[in-house]
């Protein structure tokens, strides 16, 4: 056995020894949310279910009566809630920082690289530290308890800013150059040549955009009261202070939660890939 193919052996099972421990939790969640109830508890917690039953998602996505009145976990309103909370922010984001980076990489205007080195030092700054005084502003506002104070801190993300602008450096300015000569404005230059080429980052960043929305747990604790408007992490929070035993209802909770940012990425991970790598970005 040559060398090149014993390392290539070796670097193939070490890439299926971290797939495996990576899917392991993941396929036993979605195990457990199928067993019955208590099930899980047993020592040792067993892989796979003595029986499947779909009475963990029964109980979590229905409505019932309990004592003579109506309840239910409000699992699907909540989800309603997280999706219009992460499209907005995603759209809204991508609306303001997408040509923010296009500005910062590519045109002239003063201030420009103390902004951009201020920018840089705010990321070192813990998001959490805001969250009191952001949270004071809002009441002041009257943004507390509704959708739009959950939207607007995530709009303007520095990381966002940056990504967008370390991509739109590798487009040659003799490309944005000629264009300017030809009479094209720089909202033409931006839309017709500029944001084509950074389609693969925009998709990436709209994913990051959305992901984050979605799993966004401690600001919507924070900012709203109203269990209504709670999106989906806060409400499945609020399911396992009562039912924090019941692990099989818990894992049921966790795959609805997964489930659709899972699908969302696998339906954009070739555009995702070519965004982290620059693919479609030629220096």
């Amino acid at each position: 056995m040559t060398p090149l193919r014993l390392r290539a052996i070796v670097l193939n099972a070490l890439i299926a020894a971290v797939t495996f421990v990576t899917l392991v939790p993941f396929v036993w969640m979605v195990t457990v949310s199928f067993m019955p109830r208590y099930e899980s508890s047993r020592y040792p917690p067993p892989f796979w279910p003595s029986r499947w039953t779909l009475e963990n998602y029964h109980e979590l996505l229905t409505r019932r009566q309990f004592d003579g009145a109506w309840f239910d976990y409000r699992i699907l309103p909540a989800m309603g809630n997280s999706l219009l909370v992460a499209a907005i922010s995603t759209l809204l984001g991508l609306v303001l920082t997408v040509p923010a980076g296009y500005a910062f990489a590519k045109l002239r205007f003063r201030g420009r690289e103390r902004l951009l080195k201020l920018l840089i030092a705010s990321l070192v700054v813990p998001g959490q530290v805001a969250m009191l005084p952001l949270f004071l502003i809002f009441r002041e506002l009257g943004l507390v308890d509704s959708y739009a104070g959950v939207i607007l801190p995530s709009l303007a993300g520095i990381f966002a800013v940056l990504f967008v602008r370390q991509a739109t450096l590798g487009i040659p300015d003799e490309m944005i150059d000629a264009a300017r000569l030809d009479g094209a404005g720089e909202v033409r230059i931006f839309v017709s040549i500029v944001l084509p080429l950074l389609m693969p980052i925009t998709v990436t960043l709209a994913l990051f955009m959305f992901l984050g929305s979605w799993n966004d747990f401690l600001w919507p604790l924070i900012v709203l009261s109203d269990q209504h408007h709670y999106t989906l992490p806060v409400a499945v929070a609020a399911i396992s202070r009562e039912h924090a035993a019941d692990g099989e209802l818990m894992m049921a909770a966790a795959v609805v939660t997964t489930l659709p940012v899972l699908m969302l990425f696998l339906a954009l991970q070739r555009y995702y890939i070519g965004g982290l790598l620059g693919g479609s970005i030629k220096g």
